[in-house]
Formats: structure tokens, sequence, C-alpha cells
């Protein structure tokens, strides 16, 4: 039997956790597009941002994220304020309806991906949790080449 190539494994892994993470959103009636969801969320992590910001996130023009922002303003979950360093500048802030719609996400989210794991062995639970945080620790690590080793899990990364 042929071993199967990590980056294929992980790929695919990729996608079907993307799949589980929609799915637990999408059997629920959300009063944003997964566009918006996504703009709150990036809102929500970047409480400096403005429009510019946004849409270089987002690689939209600025009026693209500006009409974006203009419909989540009329429905209520984003605000405007203007930045208080530099009064011409406007900060796009998500209003308290929108971080209770971002929690309520998580919990579904999370609670579709707990459903996956609990029908996981422990061993491969606990694998997997070594894997992702090396993952995690390679991904972000400097390109100086220096080695770490994922805390409480003993694997030691060259």
């Amino acid at each position: 039997m042929e071993r199967p190539d990590l980056t294929a494994a992980i790929d695919a892994a990729a996608e079907t956790l993307v799949g589980v993470l929609d799915s637990a959103v999408s059997r629920h009636r959300l009063s944003v597009s997964p566009t918006q969801l996504r703009v709150l969320s990036l809102l929500s992590i970047r409480p400096e941002i403005n429009v510019n910001g946004l849409a270089a996130l987002l690689d939209v023009v600025p009026s693209s994220a500006s009409r974006l922002c203009d419909r989540l303003e009329a429905i209520g979950l984003v605000r405007r304020t203007a930045d208080p360093r530099d009064r011409r500048e406007v900060r796009l802030v998500p209003t308290a309806a929108a971080e209770v719609l971002l929690a309520e996400v998580r919990s579904r989210r999370h609670e579709a991906v707990r459903a996956v794991l609990e029908r996981m062995p422990a061993r491969g639970r606990q694998d997997l949790l070594g894997a992702l945080v090396a993952f995690g620790q390679a991904a972000t690590m400097s390109s100086s080449g220096a080695s770490a080793t994922v805390p409480s899990t003993g694997i030691h990364l060259d």
C-alpha cells in the first residue's frame, strides 16, 4: 500500500475542515452573507482598520469595501467612528450585535469540529493536536531557520 502524500493529505483535510465549518453555519439562517461574515471577523480582530485597510485585506477596491460596510452599517452590525489619533481617518467597528453574531458562529463551528473529533480515537486526537501545534509554529517561524520545540508535546522542530 502506497503511503499518502503529506501535502495532499493536508490539502484534503483542509477542504474537509472548511466543509465542516461551512455546514455548521449554513444550516442556520444568518442575516449576513459569507462575505459579510468574513468582513465582521476581520473587523473584530483588527480594531484600528479603515476602509482602505479592509479593501486591501479583501483584495477589492475601496469603493467595494465601503459598500459592504454600508450594508453592514444599515443592519446595525458596523459603525464608523473617527480615529482618535487622526480625526480625518474613519475606523470600522463591529457593534455589540456583530460580536454576538460572531460568537454564535464560532460556537456552532466549535460544536461541529468537536463532533468530528469525538469520532476519532483518543490517540488520533493527541497526535492531531501535536501536529497542528507544530504546523502552526513552523508556519510562523522566522526565516532564520531557528528550531523550536512544541510545548507539552515534546515534538522538536528542525
